[in-house]
């Protein structure tokens, strides 16, 4: 069935052109994220990252440079990936809420209006990634915070400025690649980038879990066999667990009334909306990790014991850092959901088109009641993620199976949710293309209602 579905994306011109496109502009996210940046010793670098392995500060290093794809341990031009547009992005929607005159360009400005957002969006991004640059290149340029160790041969301000504007326009790079593929490819362009980089981690993460179990070494062996195990169980089951529940529906029926116009009658019939439990999808913990690893990042790079001891409070399996980041993803799933779900609209809809909820008033009842389940199903879907994200912390607490964070982290949590939601919605999208031209998709024959 899939090969089937494959054999047929390739015979559409304009599908097979997007798929192309999308795929060559991942190449191309990739090569930059080798091309180091000037006045950086890369040797003395990868050293240094190598000795931080296990410790506070090497765990953040390493959940920020999976989102980067591992660019940011080799310092190159796209070091920050898409994270200061995410944060960003958070930044803007955030202060929607509180300046009305963003509200109503949102709401009202229409078309121009989203571009005036994007815009705002893309300065934020150039300023938030300037500043981060920033400190990062009085990070590298100082030996003390390295044990010593010279990254950058001649430090001073022609290292500084050129470190800036060469990470700063890789951002800015970057989130024009996204662009891209938002405008001519396939998906969405900056969750497919993130994913981008989440999968080129993940063959360093089984050559760690090899070495762990060391099959032709026992002596040396780290990770025993019942754990490897248990975590390839525990890896099947969130998977399933996390398809469940980004395709659970909560099925509230609707009823049309009948109208005769003329001689002709319309309406009568019965459908349902679907409330979706997973609402906000991947949004919450990519907005939640980029909140909690904003400032944790600047921290880290400020050579404070201040800053240091808040760094290691906010690093990855840190009880700190598991309840921030649990709370922030239950926030961002509660408001995402309130910007993407407004009950009033959807209950003033189906008024107008004669349709109503069985044993509910139209208008302002049906309007509560939107709200009322989707308040729950929304805390189910909110408490799933958080369990998922923090996953990784528990399992790799000493309590517990004592894993590697990093090795842990790609058997659950934040990496696989990310993963595994891109790639639905991406199967999703091309399969209603080829719905649309009269192809068999990836999904089955007779679980689409309409197909025959």
């Amino acid at each position: 069935m899939i090969v089937q579905a494959l054999v047929n994306l390739f015979k559409i011109e304009d599908l097979r052109r997007k798929v192309l496109f999308t795929m060559g502009i991942i190449v191309v996210y990739r090569v930059g994220a080798f091309i180091p940046t000037p006045g950086i010793d890369g040797h003395a670098l990868s050293q240094f990252f190598a000795q931080m392995a296990g410790t506070p500060g090497g765990t953040l290093f390493g959940i920020m440079g999976m989102f980067s794809g591992g660019a940011l341990q080799k310092a190159t031009i796209f070091a920050l990936g898409i994270m200061p547009y995410i944060s960003s992005s958070i930044i803007l929607q955030l202060l929607m809420v509180v300046i009305p005159a963003l509200e109503r360009l949102a709401k009202e400005g229409g078309e121009e209006g989203r571009r005036k957002l994007i815009q705002y969006t893309r300065y934020g991004t150039v300023l938030l990634a300037l500043l981060q640059t920033f400190f990062i290149s009085l990070y590298l340029e100082n030996p003390a915070a390295h044990g010593g160790m010279v990254i950058v041969p001649n430090p001073g301000w022609n290292f500084r400025l050129m470190a800036i504007l060469t990470m700063t326009t890789g951002t800015a790079f970057i989130m024009w690649l996204g662009e891209q593929i938002d405008q001519y490819g396939i998906g969405n362009g900056m969750s497919i980038i993130i994913t981008a980089g989440i999968i080129e981690s993940v063959p360093t993460a089984l050559w760690q879990t090899f070495i762990l179990v060391s099959p032709f070494d026992p002596a040396r062996q780290q990770l025993s066999y019942w754990k490897l195990i248990l975590m390839a169980v525990m890896f099947f089951g969130v998977v399933i667990g996390v398809v469940m529940i980004i395709q659970g529906q909560r099925k509230i029926p609707v009823q049309y009334a009948k109208q005769i116009r003329g001689h002709r009658v319309y309406g009568g019939a019965s459908t349902f909306l679907p409330l979706k439990v997973n609402q906000a999808g991947v949004i919450p913990i990519i907005f939640a990790q980029s909140m909690i690893l904003f400032p944790a990042t600047i921290a880290s790079f400020i050579p404070h014991e201040g800053f240091r001891r808040f760094t290691h409070a906010f690093a990855p399996g840190n009880w700190i850092y598991s309840t921030f980041d649990g709370l922030l993803i239950i926030f961002f799933t509660f408001f995402y959901t309130a910007i993407t779900f407004n009950p009033q609209e959807i209950s003033d809809n189906l008024q107008k088109y004669g349709g109503f909820i069985p044993g509910i008033r139209p208008g302002r009842n049906t309007a509560e009641y939107l709200d009322y389940v989707m308040t729950r199903v929304c805390f189910a879907g909110a408490i799933f993620l958080t369990m998922i994200a923090l996953f990784p912390s528990l399992v790799s607490s000493p309590k517990i199976l004592n894993i590697p964070f990093l090795v842990a982290s790609f058997f659950g949590g934040t990496g696989l949710l990310i993963i595994v939601g891109v790639v639905l919605d991406t199967m999703k999208t091309i399969e209603s293309q080829l719905l649309m031209r009269h192809y068999d998709g990836f999904i089955k024959r007779g679980r689409l209602k309409g197909r025959r």
